[in-house]
């Protein structure tokens, strides 16, 4: 894919795939619903924007941001109809400065919306910025991260009886699985190895030993693939 290609980033962080991730702040009677969702395109994080406008439909205003990409070169925010700057900016500022790492900001791919119900009481320009940030950085301390790596995918053909052993003993020596496909005769295996022909030759020496010779790596294209912790 293009964007594996062009891309500088080799990993980055995002939420871990599954159920959006709510919190809820109040702040001087003011409620503050930050909804997160796990987004890899524009149009994917602006339907949350959309789905949290229809389900709090009586709410005054759902603030945004949303950083998309390896690289983050996709950064949006909207303050709707905050006073300009009090929401929408340190909400993404909270995404892009999140430290997932001591020393490492590499959020990405995270959509974040948060519905304000006023509450009578006016929170000043600062304690707007105070507010919107803090509501998505609660959030994030709640939500589980997951690391994605882009990683070479490379196939191993084996017969079908011999794939189930072979897929647990490369699991047991710390490989990293991808998608099986099964065709009329061989089960394919496939293994997501770091993109370099150091880490390919090692793992074809390695399967070589674990097949007596039997079985031997296809690389293929890369794919950004979650990576358990």
């Amino acid at each position: 894919m293009a964007e594996e290609e062009e891309s500088r980033a080799t990993a980055y962080t995002t939420l871990a795939p599954g159920h959006d991730f709510r919190h809820e702040l109040e702040i001087k009677r003011s409620r503050f619903i930050t909804v997160l969702r796990r987004a890899s395109d524009e149009g994917a994080a602006r339907a949350l924007v959309a789905e949290q406008r229809k389900e709090f439909h009586d709410a005054r205003h759902h603030c945004s941001a949303f950083v998309i990409g390896p690289d983050r070169l996709i950064q949006r925010s909207s303050d709707d109809g905050e006073p300009s700057g009090t929401a929408g900016i340190p909400m993404l500022e909270a995404l892009i400065k999140r430290e997932t790492l001591p020393g490492v900001t590499d959020l990405s791919d995270v959509s974040a919306v948060v519905v304000r119900y006023f509450g009578g009481i006016l929170l000043g320009a600062g304690g707007l910025v105070r507010a919107y940030s803090e509501s998505v950085s609660a959030a994030l301390d709640s939500a589980p991260l997951v690391q994605r790596h882009r990683l070479r995918i490379c196939d191993v053909a084996v017969p079908h009886h011999a794939a189930g052993r072979l897929e647990n003993d490369l699991r047991s020596a710390g490989y990293v699985m991808a998608e099986t496909s099964y065709g009329p005769t061989e089960t394919i295996l496939r293994l997501a190895l770091p993109d370099g022909a150091s880490a390919i030759a090692d793992a074809g020496e390695r399967l070589a030993s674990m097949t007596s010779g039997a079985s031997g790596l296809q690389p293929q294209g890369t794919e950004w693939v979650d990576v358990p912790g």
